[in-house]
C-alpha cells in the first residue's frame, strides 16, 4: 500500500497527488492535521530518515519554536541520544507542519521512504 503523508492546502503535496493520480498510481493520503500523527510512526520515519530530512527548518512553525528548543532539536545523531528523540518526537507530534512534506511511503516487497516532491524520484520509485 502506499501512503502519501501530507497536508491537503500544501502545494507540494498537490503537485505529488496530481503525479501519482496522472501515472494512475492507487494511493492513501494520509493529512497530519486532520487524521494524526503517533509516536510509532514518527519514530518508524526516524528510523529510516534523519532527522535533517523529515525536519523543515524552513517553515513559519520552525522560526516561531523557541530558540533553546530549537537548540535541543538540532541533534545530528539520534540514535545515540534516546532524550533527543523522544523530545523530537513529542515536538512533531505537537506541530505536524515540522515535518517537511509530502512524506510518500511505498510498502511493496520492500518498504521506501521518500520526503518531498522529486518527479524523478517519483518515476524511479514506481518503475516496473
Amino acid at each position: 500500500m502506499t501512503t502519501l503523508y501530507g497536508i491537503k492546502n500544501c502545494d507540494s503535496v498537490k503537485k505529488a497527488r496530481k503525479w501519482l493520480e496522472s501515472q494512475n498510481i492507487e494511493y492513501q493520503f494520509h493529512d497530519f492535521r486532520i487524521d494524526g500523527l503517533t509516536d510509532k510512526q514518527i519514530n518508524h520515519w526516524l528510523q529510516t530518515l534523519s532527522a535533517e530530512q523529515l525536519l523543515n527548518k524552513r517553515s513559519t512553525t520552525w522560526k516561531q519554536l523557541d530558540d533553546t528548543l530549537k537548540a535541543k532539536l538540532y541533534i545530528a545523531d539520534l540514535s545515540t541520544n534516546n532524550s533527543a528523540l523522544k523530545l523530537l518526537t513529542k515536538t512533531l507530534l505537537e506541530h505536524p507542519t515540522l515535518i517537511k512534506r509530502p512524506v510518500l511511503q511505498v510498502s511493496e516487497t520492500k518498504e521506501t521512504i521518500a520526503v518531498g516532491f522529486k518527479p524523478d524520484q517519483y518515476t524511479e520509485l514506481f518503475k516496473s
